[in-house]
């Protein structure tokens, strides 16, 4: 198997602007970035998408996202910050290596709302669902 990109980067075998690292997840630019400060954080080991990735790697992911993002606010002032993981191709993950965006977000930026609006489900679908996700969840 190929070797992936974002392993490359974490390996030290591939270039990067590399903003912070530890011994488990590493913080760097990506090549196409969606704003100014835009980072993605990784864990240095490689897992297909967060649903994989064991909990003691996503509890370390987390705490690097938490602190990369205090770091962003703190060196550019954003009005805000979207934190982004996607997971799946439907879900526009293009890089199979788990991954979170932090990108630094400003009013009246180019990016408008991420979410798009849409119809509210009816009562009936919405506790039909919570209900299918509940069994799903329960031991």
């Amino acid at each position: 198997m190929e070797e992936c990109d974002f392993c490359s980067i974490a390996s030290g075998r591939a270039p990067a602007n590399v903003i912070w690292e530890d011994e488990a997840s590493l913080a760097f630019f990506p090549l196409r970035p969606a704003a100014v400060g835009h980072t993605l954080v990784i864990p240095k080991s490689h897992y297909e998408d967060l649903f994989e990735t064991p909990q003691p790697t996503l509890s370390s992911l987390i705490q690097a996202v938490t602190l990369v993002g205090r770091g962003l606010r703190a060196a550019l002032g954003p009005d805000g910050l979207n934190v982004i993981n996607s997971a799946g191709e439907a879900a526009s993950q293009t890089v199979f290596h788990v991954h979170v965006h932090v990108v630094p977000r400003w009013h009246g930026d180019h990016f408008g709302d991420i979410w798009p609006p849409n119809d509210a489900y009816a009562s009936e679908v919405k506790d039909e669902i919570a209900e299918m996700v509940r069994q799903t969840l329960s031991p």
